[in-house]
């Protein structure tokens, strides 16, 4: 009995050892597991080290509200959307890749939005498409437009202002608009676009140019009824040159 015991004890650890072998090198011959579909609500990209560099997501497992990525907050406004979020080296989100698109009580509003943003802050590249409906009337813009942001801007900074300018608009608007101007004169919040090339909500199709205050200054465009205009602007937004020539 005791070598039978023995021998049914050597067997047993035999066959478990084996098993082990067998399934961890079956792994380290074909690391790359393949697939012809995959069903999946959220897909982290990550480095060795943990770092998130990239997350594809559904509507329902986007991150805002309290997440946090890579012990980070994330925009606690952001509307949930389908798409992307890039992060760099420093686990800082960069840009991202989102869209909608939805029948509505109005007719429909749908968007696609691809953003590059400056190093932790916001967007300083946009690639931009609405398309919406009110009523009998379709309004559709595309754009690619180029901004420039506050020097000193970092996210999270950004989030705390802006909370607390929120609270501030809700007692003394005045007071909030003050606070608001404040940063904005020390580099903490603002931004303003410089170079906007494509189709506005006014059907102009053209480049579109800003001053450093996000004012116009010059618009080459085709309006709706097909004309090719040049127009020229002062600080005031006043039209102070055009071609062809306005006839009165």
């Amino acid at each position: 009995m005791k070598r039978e015991l023995v021998f049914l004890r050597a067997f047993a650890v035999t066959i478990v050892v084996g098993m082990i072998l067998i399934t961890t090198s079956g792994f380290k011959k074909n690391e790359n597991q393949k697939f012809s579909e995959i069903d999946v609500e959220r897909i982290n990209i990550v480095e060795a080290d943990g770092t998130v560099k990239m997350i594809i997501t559904n509507f329902e497992r986007f991150p805002n509200g309290t997440d946090k990525i890579n012990a980070r907050p994330t925009n606690e406004e952001r509307k949930k959307r389908s798409g992307m979020l890039f992060f760099n080296e420093d686990g800082i989100e960069c840009g991202g890749f989102i869209y909608d698109g939805q029948k509505n009580e109005n007719g429909h509003s749908s968007g696609l939005s691809l953003t590059y943003d400056q190093y932790d802050g916001d967007q300083v590249m946009q690639l931009l498409t609405q398309d919406y409906q009110k009523g009998g009337d379709r309004f559709v813009s595309s754009s690619l437009a180029f901004n420039d942001r506050p020097s000193k801007e970092s996210q999270i900074k950004t989030a705390e202002i802006m909370k607390e300018l929120q609270e501030l608009r809700m007692k003394d608007p005045k007071a909030m608009r003050l606070k608001q101007k404040e940063y904005e004169n020390q580099g903490l919040i603002g931004g303003v676009p410089r170079i906007m090339l494509g189709k506005t909500r006014s059907q102009n199709n053209g480049l579109f140019l800003f001053d450093d205050k996000g004012l116009p200054k010059a618009m080459f465009y085709v309006d709706k009824e097909n004309n090719a205009k040049l127009d020229f602007y002062d600080e005031q937004g006043n039209t102070i040159a055009s071609f062809p020539e306005n006839k009165k």
